[in-house]
């Protein structure tokens, strides 16, 4: 696709935006700037979140630290000269409830005068949909012209037009991954989830062969631990000694995939809260969990009070929607499953 070709897409909104020419200059949420790096677009910048603070969360920036992308700090604190100084043809953000972004106010994007693309990463998608929906942006965003929009301090890692370039890629580094992936089809209340393999549209770039085997490789990883296993498994957020966010499964797209892929996961039960039962670690212990993935976001505590022997495993509530990144904690979680 040329630079210099108009382009148009629909986010999750249902905005309908529209540039004179394929936008070049992407400045992303830290999440979605993670997951476009993964399918071949490099951001100019990126920012966090409320929780998010002066320096890039670990666990919410992929590779971007280390291949140059700079952090700009929290969205809805950001520095509108410095954005401008950026000069973005076109934000993007993720967003939860089908209406606003998440990270960063609207207004600010408007007086740049610069489209404002918003993906779900809500539980009205599945994660394939999720995944697709990332691969698509990432198509359109991807160019052959030859103008820079790759972050200054990139060096080999761009090529002049701003998308990754495989061949200059360190070997070591991890790959990007795209697409056929499970969806959950059927549940039924006295067992375990129905799951179909299905092919996301393969919105994909040069290179993504092999990231593709990878996560088909990991997802069957996965399926077989989890098979062999048994284990009962409590995905939650600790906040401090006295509370923790107990996550319910289904409210999130990637935790009832994994029951989907045969993975017991333990419900908190009734009581308030969509996404989270915040509790406290009595309750957690009650639940009699075999392992625990916890929440290893910056502003996240460790576990606390947790009966000997429970197994523990990282899990970022904001994985990066990209194959790449999901083959990855589904390699992580087999491990931490297996005898």
């Amino acid at each position: 696709m040329s630079g210099t070709q108009a382009w148009g897409f629909t986010d999750d909104r249902g905005a309908q935006l529209g540039a004179a020419r394929v936008p070049r200059r992407v400045v992303a949420y830290v999440r979605a700037g993670a997951a476009l790096y993964d399918l071949g677009v490099i951001p100019v910048a990126v920012y966090g979140s409320g929780h998010d603070g002066d320096a890039y969360d670990p666990a919410k920036a992929g590779v971007l630290e280390a291949v140059g992308v700079p952090y700009l700090g929290p969205g809805r604190a950001l520095d509108e000269a410095v954005l401008r100084e950026l000069r973005p043809d076109v934000v993007v953000d993720v967003t939860y409830d089908g209406k606003s972004p998440y990270a960063l106010d609207a207004a600010l994007v408007e007086r740049l005068g610069v489209p404002l693309v918003a993906l779900s990463v809500g539980n009205e998608l599945d994660l394939p949909a999720i995944l697709d929906r990332f691969a698509a942006l990432a198509a359109g965003l991807r160019i052959d012209g030859r103008e820079g929009a790759g972050p200054e301090g990139v060096g080999a890692e761009a090529t002049e037009a701003g998308v990754a370039d495989p061949g200059a890629v360190d070997p070591a580094a991890p790959v990007p991954v795209p697409v056929p992936v499970p969806v959950v089809v059927g549940s039924d209340a006295s067992g375990p989830e129905i799951v179909t393999p299905v092919t996301v549209s393969p919105a994909t770039g040069p290179g993504q062969g092999a990231a593709l085997a990878e996560f088909e490789a990991a997802e069957a990883a996965l399926r077989e631990a989890a098979a062999r296993s048994g284990l009962g498994v409590l995905a939650l957020s600790g906040a401090g000694p006295e509370q923790v966010h107990l996550a319910r499964p289904h409210a999130w797209p990637e935790l009832a995939w994994l029951a989907g892929l045969g993975v017991r996961l333990l419900d908190p039960g009734p009581g308030p809260g969509a996404n989270w039962l915040t509790a406290d670690w009595v309750r957690a212990a009650a639940l009699r969990p075999d392992l625990v993935l916890f929440d290893n976001r910056e502003h996240a505590t460790p576990p606390y009070a947790l009966p000997g022997g429970v197994r523990l495993a990282p899990w970022n509530p904001e994985t990066p929607p990209s194959p790449a990144a999901y083959a990855r904690f589904f390699r992580d979680l087999a491990e931490a499953l297996a005898p």
